[in-house]
């Protein structure tokens, strides 16, 4: 009798902290999804960025989701399965950026999956996400996308960037310290080759967190945030 007590306490307590957490996701989502269309796509739609996806050539574009989210136009916010894609979509990327407050309590990774595929990806169109990240992206201490890296790397307008040089600020975003192209120019070449490898098809990741493309040196290893990088791919 006492053990039939405790498990049915124990199932109902159980009942109750799933219900409790599918409540607080529910939750977020809704908040979520009526900022989205309350204040962040009105805002994005009166930006005035100075590149629009239009402005990357098809080889530039393609270089740049095979790198960042090759499965960009097929996923729905999230992507756990293509090689190199790693744990971070461009949405979920933009969801950071978004919706900083949703990712100050609970589970950060999962609040941004879930945002990330609930909401920013069925609302905002996969062009207008695109937009916002090539002109949003951090690629040093006051450099904040496409445009402003190459007037602060190479002192020209984007559009005169030659492909190596679109290259180097590419091999930045994955972490633009790491790989910053003024205070470690040699480990942003080694990065911006092994991007060229990757873009002509020489190269094929191995697996999900297959994203350096080669080993790297101890030093950038240690730099990286931990679980970044695994070395047992290479």
């Amino acid at each position: 009798m006492k053990f039939n007590i405790f498990f049915k306490s124990l199932a109902f307590f159980g009942c109750l902290f799933l219900a409790l957490i599918f409540a607080y996701y529910a939750r977020l989502i809704y908040s979520a999804r009526e900022y989205t269309i309350n204040t962040i796509l009105p805002a994005e739609a009166a930006a005035e960025y100075p590149l629009e996806v239009s402005s990357l050539t098809s080889r530039q574009l393609e270089t740049l989701l095979k790198v960042e989210d090759p499965g960009f136009f097929k996923h729905h916010g999230v992507d756990l399965l293509t090689p190199g894609a790693g744990t971070t979509t461009i949405t979920q990327a933009l969801t950071g950026q978004l919706y900083p407050a949703s990712l100050k309590s609970g589970i950060n990774k999962i609040n941004q999956i879930l945002i990330a595929h609930f909401v920013l990806d069925e609302l905002m169109p996969k062009n207008m996400q695109l937009r916002r990240f090539i002109n949003t992206i951090y690629l040093g201490p006051g450099v904040e996308g496409f445009a402003k890296a190459a007037t602060a790397y190479f002192g020209k307008p984007f559009d005169q960037l030659t492909q190596d040089q679109y290259l180097c600020i590419v091999a930045m975003i994955i972490d633009p310290c790491v790989f910053n192209l003024e205070s470690y120019p040699e480990r942003n070449k080694e990065r911006a080759n092994r991007i060229k490898l990757l873009s002509n098809g020489k190269y094929t990741p191995k697996g999900l967190l297959d994203i350096f493309y080669g080993k790297l040196d101890l030093d950038a290893q240690q730099r990286l945030p931990a679980f970044y990088y695994f070395d047992f791919y290479y």
